[in-house]
């Protein structure tokens, strides 16, 4: 899976998650106002990363994130 199909594949599962437009969840977005996140939208949220790309995460690592660029910068030099 190359960039861009994990970035598309992540916004439709996140706003399908989250109820959000796919429009909303834009690179310089910030997520946590995005998805107004709580610690159990952050679990949510992992476990939606997780499940759609294989990549494990920790939620201190992504509590430092501030877009969504960065999250699918972070996920993909993962991957």
């Amino acid at each position: 899976m190359d960039k861009q199909e994990m970035i598309d594949k992540l916004r439709a599962a996140i706003a399908e998650e989250f109820e959000l437009e796919e429009k909303d969840i834009t690179p310089e977005a910030p997520i946590k106002e995005t998805l107004d996140l709580d610690s159990l939208s952050l679990v949510d949220l992992i476990a939606l990363i997780e499940a759609q790309t294989g990549v494990k995460l920790k939620g201190v690592e992504v509590t430092h994130i501030i877009n969504f660029e960065g999250l699918y910068d972070f996920i993909y030099e993962r991957m």
